[in-house]
């Protein structure tokens, strides 16, 4: 059970550092050009769809935000915090599917979506993250 801390530790830190590396793709490709309109778009056509728009600054310090925060919680993985298998499984998830998104919306319009370059690497990381967090699971029990 101990071998299994460090490697969920070792996972969650790379998915932080793969987010990290995703969040700079999408502001180097102008994410918020694509998001905003679409977002805008959707609000206009389903009246009850609340999706909200951003600034470049609010949204690229939401993410710093977000990104040291989660980098921070690796603290709690290394030390074995019991419930780092649970956050570690909804983490990898999200960021999968965070990924599928961009690969797949980007076969759809045929067109690379700013975030598609690093979109790979969140989903390796994000797998690789969900099967140390079950790993850690079946091993507590």
């Amino acid at each position: 059970m101990i071998r299994n801390k460090p490697r969920l530790a070792i996972a969650w830190v790379a998915l932080t550092l793969a987010l990290a590396v995703h969040v700079a793709d999408e502001a180097i490709h102008d994410f918020l050009a694509f998001y905003n309109p679409v977002a805008m778009s959707l609000r206009d056509m389903l009246l009850w769809t609340w999706m909200p728009t951003f600034t470049f600054g609010a949204w690229i310090g939401g993410l710093i935000v977000a990104v040291s925060a989660l980098l921070s919680m690796s603290w709690f993985a290394f030390y074995g915090a019991r419930w780092m298998a649970w956050a570690a499984i909804l983490f990898g998830v999200m960021m999968c599917f965070n990924g599928f998104l961009h690969i797949a919306g980007s076969a759809y319009l045929q067109k690379f979506l700013p975030g598609t370059w690093s979109a790979p690497l969140l989903l390796i990381c994000g797998v690789w993250l969900v099967v140390e967090s079950v790993r850690q699971l079946r091993a507590r029990n």
